[in-house]
Formats: structure tokens, sequence, C-alpha cells
């Protein structure tokens, strides 16, 4: 009798530890097991808003990516859960097991993605032997889907997830961890507008995982829509212009397109460029490495943060300052025999055999460099720098991008401050053909030649027209912004205009290959020195790609009435009206295809008149 009551009380010893165990112990992993083996809680990521063109033409969308999740605690028999997902997948089982790693406490109960966007094969394998596979499920998610690849791919930027130094601040205060955020471009800018917001979903589920019904659901509501100033059509003309190499090297360079009255930014091009859609779910760290580490730097948006010598499109700025300050007139000649001597240093033109006596209509079409050494010792290198700044150089445009460079306008006080040196007049000749400390973004030039088209109106170049909710109704909508006028007279400007025209339509200018049949179109060109070359060195060709000179051009049209700037840019390119000007024809011809006559648009195509020049060993710019 003893031994039976002691058996009971340890039987009832053990059934007190063990309950002791479930409820007390155990109790809070039992709980949420129970409560998921009947009911689950979805997220509903919502789509991000789309992104349109000027003519309302998809940018940026959202598509559904099928997914594969598993919830840890809910797989019976993890190893062969992995051996069969690899084989449905293709994926390799220690990669897979790699990803769901051994997580504890509550996170045994969240879902882990082991894949993000699988195709409709992948998902239907998954999904056929999803009675055998508890614990796992799948899922459709909205996937960022940009419709061109790496067309426009520096103005909208990337998405990716939210990092950790994020979390917290005040932009992104209601924002939780694993949410995908705007990183470059517009999707940082709009970030608020474009995001959407999240819904939810109640589902009744089995032992084995699988939904069974749905309780109740709150719908996920996709974000704003945005409507740029960008013309998707001209973007790729302006890309395909600017890759396009008959020495089959790769470009690297940048083209503005831009409206002169409203600075509309038709086309921003930077070239190499990267897929954004790379991004969309997530970049491997081999991609993103290798994007990082391409001496090419395709994450680099040239457009606004690539800073160059601005050559000899500086000229006009120069030309503008003389004329304003009354050191030159429209009539004066000044002779230039193929150099120009100060002091014990000769400085070169850029034609060597010299121009002869030059006026300013002539020094702007040949780009004569010994004008302008004459011009730019008249004036004096701060007065210089006064009327670069006017013509908003030395500053940021504006451009609601970040990362936008302000170029550099040197001064005597600048150079004291940086240097602790005095300003020499040689340097002076240098800066007045665009050369020496100078240095200027693509989209600064764009927005001085804007304003000399326009008659002297400086505008902020602007991206968004307007944001809409997702049914079209209007949120906001942004006017051109103006920021002041040159301080230039209208009749010095026109001077200028007149002599620019000259760079394209006179048999002598220097831009002969940016014409446009019917169209009247004037411009300037430009090659910034990278590396000064001795008298002795060899012509272009033979010089190493990155000791070649940058090659500029910029170019506005109709001259009448102007109605768009185009301004080029391709990295050691050579000369600025070979290499450049060729794209600014392409783009300006596609722009005017539809305004022009039947008869003349089947002859739309590049001049192949060839600007003869010489490479010059001093600062000679043209």
């Amino acid at each position: 009798m003893p031994f039976v009551m002691i058996g009971v009380a340890l039987t009832f010893g053990i059934f007190l530890m063990r309950l002791f165990q479930l409820q007390i112990i155990r109790g809070d992993e039992y709980q949420i097991r129970s409560e998921r083996n009947s009911v689950r809680t979805v997220r509903l990521e919502a789509a991000r808003g789309e992104i349109l063109d000027r003519e309302r033409r998809l940018v940026a969308s959202t598509r559904p990516a099928f997914g594969v999740e598993v919830i840890p605690n809910e797989l019976h028999a993890p190893q062969r859960t992995y051996d069969a997902l690899g084989e449905l997948l293709g994926r390799e089982v220690l990669d897979l097991q790699g990803v769901v790693g051994s997580p504890g406490g509550r996170r045994r109960f969240q879902p882990i993605a082991l894949a993000t966007d699988l195709s409709y094969e992948e998902r239907a394998r998954v999904e056929s032997h999803r009675y055998a596979l508890p614990g796992v499920f799948t899922t459709i998610r909205p996937r960022r889907y940009y419709e061109a690849g790496e067309s426009a791919a520096h103005l909208l930027g990337f998405i990716g997830e939210i990092g950790a130094e994020q979390l917290g601040t005040r932009r992104f205060a209601d924002y939780r961890a694993g949410e995908i955020v705007g990183k470059s471009g517009l999707e940082y800018v709009l970030e608020s507008h474009l995001r959407g917001r999240a819904g939810g979903r109640n589902t009744i589920v089995d032992v084995a995982g699988r939904e069974m019904e749905v309780l109740d659901e709150v719908r996920a509501v996709r974000g704003g829509t945005a409507v740029l100033t960008l013309d998707r059509e001209l973007q790729a003309v302006a890309e395909q212009a600017l890759a396009t190499s008959t020495e089959g090297e790769t470009r690297t360079g940048a083209v503005v397109a831009m409206d002169v009255k409203t600075g509309d930014l038709l086309a921003l091009v930077s070239l190499p460029a990267f897929d954004p859609n790379s991004f969309a779910g997530g970049i491997d760290s081999k991609t993103w490495q290798a994007l990082r580490d391409d001496p090419l730097e395709p994450l680099l948006n040239r457009a606004i943060t690539g800073q160059y010598p601005p050559g000899s499109t500086y000229k006009a700025v120069v030309a503008a300052a003389a004329l304003e300050e009354g050191l030159i007139t429209p009539e004066e000649k000044i002779y230039c025999p193929g150099s120009f001597r100060l002091g014990r240093r000769t400085y070169r033109c850029w034609k060597r055999a010299g121009h002869g006596w030059v006026d300013l209509q002539r020094s702007l079409v040949e780009s004569c460099d010994v004008y302008y050494y004459q011009a730019g010792l008249r004036l004096g290198v701060d007065r210089i720098a006064f009327f670069a700044r006017a013509f908003s150089l030395g500053r940021l445009t504006g451009i609601p991008i970040p990362n936008e460079q302000p170029g550099l306008v040197p001064t005597t006080a600048w150079k004291e401050r940086r240097f602790g040196e005095p300003w020499h007049k040689g340097e002076t000749v240098s800066t007045s053909i665009g050369q020496g400390y100078n240095l200027m973004t693509p989209i600064q030039l764009a927005v001085i030649y804007a304003a000399i088209a326009n008659g002297g109106a400086l505008v902020e170049p602007r991206v968004v027209r307007r944001l809409e909710t997702k049914d079209g109704a209007l949120v906001r909508e942004y006017p051109p912004v103006f920021r002041g006028t040159v301080p230039v007279r209208p009749e010095n400007l026109q001077l200028v205009r007149d002599a620019m025209e000259g760079v394209v339509s006179a048999p002598n200018g220097t831009g002969s290959r940016a014409r446009v049949p019917g169209v009247r179109v004037a411009g300037k060109t430009g090659t910034a020195q990278v590396v000064r070359l001795k008298d002795d060195d060899a012509e272009e060709v033979e010089i190493r790609r990155e000791h070649r000179d940058h090659a500029w051009f910029v170019a506005y049209a109709p001259v009448e009435a102007p109605e768009i700037v185009v301004a080029v840019l391709v990295e050691h390119g050579g000369h600025g009206g070979a290499t450049a000007g060729p794209v600014a024809q392409a783009v300006l011809a596609h722009y005017f295809a539809s305004k022009v006559s039947d008869e003349t648009v089947p002859v739309l195509e590049r001049s192949a008149a060839v600007e003869t020049v010489s490479v010059g060993g001093g600062d000679a710019s043209h």
C-alpha cells in the first residue's frame, strides 16, 4: 500500500512539473503557437506611386512579385523542407538554410523570405507541393518596376530597405524595420508622396500553416502619382546619341535638355548608368560591390555632380561681360597671330596659324583664344567672376535632386584663402577661355545658355510638374521658378546670340555638325583641357584616353524664338564640335521632327561637315 501511494504521488508530481513547464516556463511560446495555428496576421505592402513623363507615359510603376517565405517554428521537418525547396527553386540548400539561420525568441514565429521574385513556373511548383511543406507559404508583394531599365536612372534614383540610422529620425518616424524607401534621386525626394499606406489581413490557418479563411482585411493604398517634366522619348534619344562612339569606346558624359523659358528638364542623361530594377528587390552584395568598384563610376550623376573646366563655352560669358563693361565693341578687331605673349610665357591659340584680325562675331564663330586672352585681361579675374556668378556659376542651380555641386568661380580673394598666394595675370589668361581653376557642371551650362537664349532670365531647373493622388486628383503643382536676370543689357546679349548662330551656320563655324535642316540653331563648342601638353606632343588620337580633353557643346533653337537648350559633355571626347556637337544635333533633330515639314523630315541627319582643329599645348580651348 505505501508503494502505491508513493507511485500515485510521483505520478501527480510529474504531471504538476509538466504543467508548470507548459503553463509557466513555455507558456508564451505555446500561446503564440496556438494563435498561429488559428489566426495569422499578414501585412499587405502598399505599391509605390507611379511616375509619369510629361506626356503621362509610364516611367516607373509597380508589378506583382511572387515570393516564398517560411515560419521557422512551423517547419515540422526543417532539413526535408530545405531539400525540397532547393529542388523546387533551383537553389543551394545551404544558401536557404543560411538565410533562415537559427532564429530565437519571437523571430521563430515571424516569416522569413527565401525568394522574392519567382517566375510563374517556380511559384507553381512550390504551390503544388505546399500540402507537404508545413511552414512554407507563397506571397505576392508589389515590386518597383522601371519601364525603360537604365534610362533616366540618375534622375529617378533607386529604392532599398530603410537603414538603421534612418529609423527613429523625424523624416522616418512612422516607418518600421524592413520597409522599402527611396534612396536616391526622385525616389528619395518624393518618398512621402510615393510611399503609399500598408494594409493587413487576418486569416484562419490550419496546423500546417495553410490559409483556410479570411477573417478581415484592410486593403493597402497605393502611393500618389508624380508627373515629371521629362520627355521619355527624348531621354532615350539623348542616351543613344551620347553612347554612340565611332571609335568603339565606352562613352562617359552627360546631356541636359531644358526648356529655355520654364526650366523644364526634358532630358537628363549621365553615362554610364545603372539599372534601378536591380535594387527593387534588394540588391545582392556582389552586384553592389561591382557598381561601387567600377572605375567608370556608373552611380555618379555627371549631369549635376560632375565638375569640369568649361572650356570655350565660357567665352560667351566673357564676351557679354566685356561688352557690358564697355571694354570691347562689336567692331573692334584684335590681331591673332596664333599665340599671345605675356611676360615670359607664350599662350597659344588653338589655331596655330592664327586667325588674323578678329572682331566679336568672328571671335565666337571661330572660337579665337587670343581674342579672349586680351578681353579677359581687360576685365580682370574679379570682374569676370562677378558676371560668371551673375549667370549662376559657382552656386547651385536649384534642381531638386540631392548631391548637386556648385562648381568653382576663382577670384583673387579665393586664391589667397585657398593657397595663401596672390593672383597672377597669367591665371586670368587661362580663366578667360574657361581653363585654370574654373569648374562647371553640365546643368549649370544649360542654365547659362537658357538665360542667353531667353533674353537674360535665370530659370531654375524644374523636374516635377505636378503631384496627384492615385486617382489623378491634384495634390500640388510646381510652377516655373525664376531666380533673377543677368546684369547684361538686351542689346549686348543680342550681339552674343547673333555670333552664336554663326557658330553653327557659318561655313567657318566650329559647331557645324549641330545643324538641323529647317531649324536655325545657335551654339558654342568647348574643349576643356585635362592635362597640359608639350608643343611636341602627338595628335589627340595617340594620347591615352584619360589624358584627352573633355568635349563640350551647348546649343539652343530655334534662334528666332528659342524653346530648347541642349548641353552636352563627353568626357575625354576630344574636340567639342566633332564629338559633342553630333549628340546635340540628334537631340534637337528629334525634338523638332514633328515641327518640320514632311519634305525636310527625311533629311534630319547629322551634317557631314568636319571641324578642322589642332591640339593645343598651352591653355588653348575651342
